[in-house]
């Protein structure tokens, strides 16, 4: 049976412990005159969404009124950080509260997120998520969207690191990400990608070889030359092969435990998931709910039903966020109707920054950014500060903007302790509850460093000093843009984290985000006083984390990424290119 109370968990201070009763008192107010229901979760994740697509934010071009409203309605956190500046690491952190490395959720190859269907990564069911605690309180838990943690182990059917397995009653979704392939005409990323794959020097050496035996400086026994050219065909034959038949293997549609659609057609998705929103909430609604809703949009390739098709002033980019907006407004609007309005906390954010490389036929498809530097796969400003709004009507203030470091980990612990569960002590937490800033019984973040990682390789740390107002970042290395005088990496389609694709900083670059947010003028011993006193300070906290960190299975590593044809999720026969219509409109 649920009591209705704000638990401390673990509190590291007397003072923050004596903060959270006061948050405590705040909530049992608002319990007794909801007459001790629980509070109810709206948590609403778009992917790939820039912090300066909302009208919120400052967009004056896009509409997104049912977004703008939750902000007026609620607060504004306008330094809310990703744990991560891709999908999968970032997700991984959202849900547990913990740092994506601690989980083997990062990797040193260079993808750095899961996309294949049949490969036997995810994250680990030994991870405590949000909604798995939430459960254990009798909460009815689903996950409508976009998964990309994982699917399966050992065989097809196993679904180890399906959302079940991680406290999700219900799941209806795609267990990878919306990628290019999955869209007919759109081509395919992986060419931008795999194309850096063969060391440089192996091809460089492969020329030199070739040239030389044509001027005759070498001889190259034709045996050889036939056996590098059957080789090259056989590997031109598999990825061709791999191409063609990515769409069937790992675009799919599945609702619990089963696949019914594959591969699936995009334009009508976010219709069909925000219907499934709906029928949860009105199916949960007299009971204790979580709703972890996970858009597809505006992840590439674009998509956007036939209804917001041409609507917008940015093309089919602006067509998308906008029908995320009518969605978050659907949703809304049925917890209106049911009368949940008061009674639930409603989130909204973004995974990381977006994705500034995506151009098809001459237009745009990524999001906007605003004012910061860079953007999704980078841990300038651009790739990991996203947009995050807070509703609660009648706990949380209306129309309050918070401008105190926050991140997305800081949802699994202000989650866990209002639904009356306890912050677990065996694992590190690096999230901090956001209520005592939210209700204003705080005025500074209990973050006082943020660690920035670029796949599994600490890139930046942010440090928010006590009684000081500066909010200091620090680069250890940063990405090699292309072209130079860009801030994208259009050459790998997205910017890689390995060292052959970065510049390390020695001293490292500094900047004070309080006075440079667009991160436009490093730092230096030169022309800062303090510049010693912070790198001294970041070095000692960063020692400080290594400390904290412990060995685990690496779930990005090559033998969790490729393909295990054992693995591969399929609705009908392999040899019949695993194609069903169970669920089209």
């Amino acid at each position: 049976m649920f009591v209705c109370c704000y638990h401390t968990g673990a509190q590291r201070t007397m003072k923050y412990s004596c903060i959270l009763c006061i948050s405590h008192l705040v909530i049992m107010t608002w319990c007794a005159a909801q007459e001790g229901k629980p509070p109810n979760f709206v948590l609403i994740v778009v992917d790939d969404l820039g912090i300066g697509d909302l009208g919120c934010y400052g967009n004056t071009t896009l509409r997104t009124s049912n977004i703008d409203q939750l902000a007026k309605e609620g607060v504004k956190l306008t330094q809310h950080i990703g744990a991560a500046p891709l999908c999968t690491p970032s997700r991984a952190a959202f849900l547990t509260g913990r740092y994506p490395v601690r989980s083997g959720m990062t990797g040193h190859a260079r993808p750095g997120v899961f996309i294949i269907a049949g490969s036997s990564g995810g994250l680990p069911t030994k991870e405590l998520t949000f909604a798995k605690l939430a459960k254990q309180q009798g909460y009815s838990t689903a996950l409508i969207g976009k998964w990309h943690l994982g699917l399966n182990c050992e065989r097809s059917d196993d679904l180890c690191h399906h959302p079940h397995n991680h406290g999700f009653d219900h799941f209806y979704g795609i267990p990878l990400t919306h990628l290019p392939d999955c869209k007919p005409g759109h081509g395919t990323i992986f060419i931008n990608i795999f194309i850096h794959i063969p060391s440089r020097s192996l091809m460089v050496g492969v020329a030199t070889v070739a040239i030389l035996h044509v001027l005759g400086v070498i001889v190259v026994l034709r045996k050889v030359i036939l056996a590098a050219a059957f080789l090259a065909a056989l590997l031109v034959a598999f990825a061709g092969l791999f191409l063609l038949t990515f769409p069937h293997f790992n675009c799919l549609l599945i609702r619990n435990r089963e696949v019914v659609e594959q591969p699936y057609v995009s334009e009508n998705l976010t219709q069909k998931m925000t219907q499934e929103a709906v029928e949860f909430l009105e199916m949960n609604s007299r009971q204790p709910f979580l709703l972890f809703f996970s858009f597809i949009q505006v992840h590439s390739a674009l998509f956007v039903s036939p209804r917001f098709k041409g609507r917008s002033k940015h093309g089919l980019y602006g067509d998308a966020v906008e029908e995320v907006d009518w969605s978050v407004g659907k949703i809304m609007e049925t917890l209106d109707h049911l009368k949940l309005r008061d009674n639930t906390l409603v989130y909204v954010t973004s995974d990381n920054g977006p994705h500034l490389e995506v151009v098809f036929k001459g237009e745009m498809h990524g999001g906007f950014n605003g004012i910061y530097k860079a953007g999704k796969s980078t841990n300038w400003e651009g790739g990991i500060r996203v947009p995050a709004v807070l509703r609660w009507p009648g706990v949380i203030p209306a129309n309050k903007q918070i401008d105190e470091p926050t991140s997305n980990m800081d949802i699994f612990p202000t989650v866990v302790n209002l639904v009356g569960a306890a912050i677990p002590e065996d694992r590190e937490i690096d999230g901090r509850d956001l209520m005592p800033l939210v209700l204003g019984q705080v005025e500074r973040s209990e973050h006082e460093f943020l660690f920035h990682y670029c796949n599994s390789y600490l890139n930046a740390v942010r440090w928010h000093p006590a009684n000081s107002n500066s909010i200091w970042k620090m680069f250890f290395f940063t990405p090699n843009f292309y072209p130079e005088n860009s801030t994208t990496c259009t050459h790998t389609h997205i910017c890689f984290c390995t060292k052959e694709y970065v510049t390390a900083h020695d001293p490292p670059l500094l900047f004070d985000l309080s006075k440079d947010p667009s991160e436009r003028s490093p730092l230096s011993p030169d022309n800062e006083p303090l510049y010693k006193e912070v790198l001294s300070s970041i070095r000692e906290a960063v020692h400080r984390h290594t400390l904290t960190l412990t060995d685990v299975p690496n779930q990005l590593s090559l033998p969790n990424l490729i393909w295990n044809p054992w693995l591969q999720p399929c609705c009908s026969s392999p040899f019949q290119l695993c194609q069903c219509e169970k669920d089209r409109m």
